[in-house]
């Protein structure tokens, strides 16, 4: 039986032991590496050769065209992301592939998209669905030209990326979003933080009812105020205050950019609310009197009428 080491023999061959471990992975990971590049030299050269057979019907065909990108991203190919070789192999796989055709056409749908983004930020804030964003663009198109899909607009706007550009395509519940504005603070930000100020809290309801946004719209600028911890989130509560009526908040986000009068501003808007308040209580309570009054008038019967024989003593 061998005896144990002990004092300094046990370090060196504890260290002997793990110098062997290092080198044996080192040599195992060198194998899986080759490995799984002579895999991918193989994968690559079927695709080749599968894009070059249906080439055509990847350029015309928006289905297939998509079905061909999933395939290639459920296995982990990027085909608008260019490779790290020089020359004709540092293009995208698109054009490697199946020639500059496809890879022009996303870049082009690209500038498309950032067009309509521009063009309809007033309106959106920022935030137009991809259906929207594909409706827009298929009619500005000349007749003959190929069709497009959700799925195209997609890989347009991932197009970007490299640009260093602030497009995204956020999912807010079963929608499909293209934003196209930075995550600083911008105008919708700014219109919430206001609101927030005079009101002391918002809500997605409110912001869609006086400032005539989106659901969409709303949730996205108050996420992000959330996100960057500049909106806290209260504890609920079990019953809330009633919100303040439509007008009113209207009218206090208006004058907030007055930081000289908005004081007085908003304490006239809370006036101006409690008299319309206070008025319309009046007339209601003046109509249900006139409505009590006709109806006890109407329900009282008519005196009777005495003839004149009937004073006349016989």
């Amino acid at each position: 039986m061998s005896r144990k080491a002990v004092g300094l023999a046990a370090f060196d061959r504890s260290r002997l032991t793990s110098a062997q471990f290092a080198s044996h992975g080192s040599n195992l990971r060198t194998t899986h590496a080759s490995s799984l590049s002579t895999q991918l030299s193989v994968f690559r050269s079927l695709l080749q050769q599968f894009a070059q057979t249906h080439a055509k019907d990847i350029r015309s065909n928006p289905t297939f065209r998509a079905e061909f990108g999933r395939m290639c991203a459920a296995i982990g190919v990027d085909p608008l992301a260019s490779s790290s070789g020089g020359g004709k192999e540092g293009g995208s796989l698109w054009s490697q592939l199946l020639g500059g055709s496809v890879n022009d056409f996303y870049f082009e749908l690209a500038v498309r998209v950032v067009e309509v983004c521009g063009q309809t930020r007033e309106e959106n804030g920022g935030m137009i669905p991809v259906k929207e964003c594909r409706q827009r663009i298929m009619k500005g198109r000349m007749e003959g030209a190929p069709e497009i899909t959700d799925d195209d607009i997609l890989r347009a706007v991932l197009s970007l990326t490299p640009l260093g550009s602030s497009y995204s395509t956020p999912k807010i519940g079963s929608k499909q979003y293209i934003r196209s504005v930075p995550k600083e603070l911008n105008t919708d930000q700014s219109d919430v933080l206001s609101a927030a100020q005079i009101m002391g809290y918002v809500t997605l309801s409110t912001l869609v009812l006086n400032l005539k946004w989106s659901r969409a719209r709303a949730k996205t600028a108050i996420d992000d105020l959330v996100a960057e911890k500049q909106f806290p989130i209260p504890a609920q509560r079990e019953r809330q205050e009633s919100p303040p009526p439509p007008w009113c908040v209207q009218l206090s986000t208006k004058v907030v950019r007055d930081q000289k009068t908005r004081g007085r501003k908003h304490i006239a808007v809370r006036r101006h609310g409690r008299n319309r308040v206070v008025k319309a209580r009046a007339e209601v309570m003046k109509a249900e009197t006139t409505t009590q009054q006709q109806q006890v008038y109407d329900a009282t019967p008519p005196p009777k009428r005495q003839e004149l024989g009937d004073d006349v003593a016989p």
